[in-house]
């Protein structure tokens, strides 16, 4: 069984990770929308990997005799000024949830919760690799500014995602 505190806190991250999956699923929309499929795609498969990282906290609280409190998901953003734009958000928002689950880290140290430090352990670890992806995308839409082949280079890229 988990702490009062705990359950709030780990019930705010579920929160926060079915927002990150409507976010990107909101962004692969807007690709879509502007002839993008490749970015589309790697948008969507990001909010299937959110969604999959929310049920992972989901399960957990039962799993703890927790209580799941689902509550109202904010609407995220609709349009974007630029590819690079979306992905500053996206490093933007990734550093947020790495922020929120260090976060969660500490409470769990602090209530000695050690069942519930080495659940949060694959997301320390999954953050790095979440911050890493939008960096790299945008490390390389820097670099191609708005060179139309480099664009389109880009959207091949990362329509192979799989």
């Amino acid at each position: 069984m988990i702490s009062k505190k705990m359950d709030e806190a780990l019930n705010k991250q579920l929160n926060a990770e079915l927002f990150s999956s409507y976010l990107y699923l909101s962004m692969s929309a807007h690709f879509e929308s502007i002839g993008f499929k490749g970015f589309a795609n790697w948008m969507k498969l990001q909010s299937h990997e959110e969604y999959e990282h929310a049920m992972k906290f989901f399960n957990y609280i039962l799993e703890v005799q927790g209580e799941v409190t689902l509550e109202k998901i904010e609407t995220p953003k609709k349009k974007w000024e630029s590819h690079l734009q979306v992905f500053e958000e996206t490093l933007k928002h990734e550093r947020f949830i790495t922020a929120s689950i260090k976060n969660l880290a500490v409470i769990a140290k602090s209530e000695d919760d050690f069942a519930t430090s080495n659940f949060l352990q694959w997301f320390i670890n999954e953050q790095i690799e979440e911050e890493n992806n939008a960096q790299e995308i945008l490390d390389k839409l820097k670099f191609v500014g708005d060179g139309k082949q480099g664009i389109l280079f880009l959207d091949k890229e990362l329509g192979s995602r799989k």
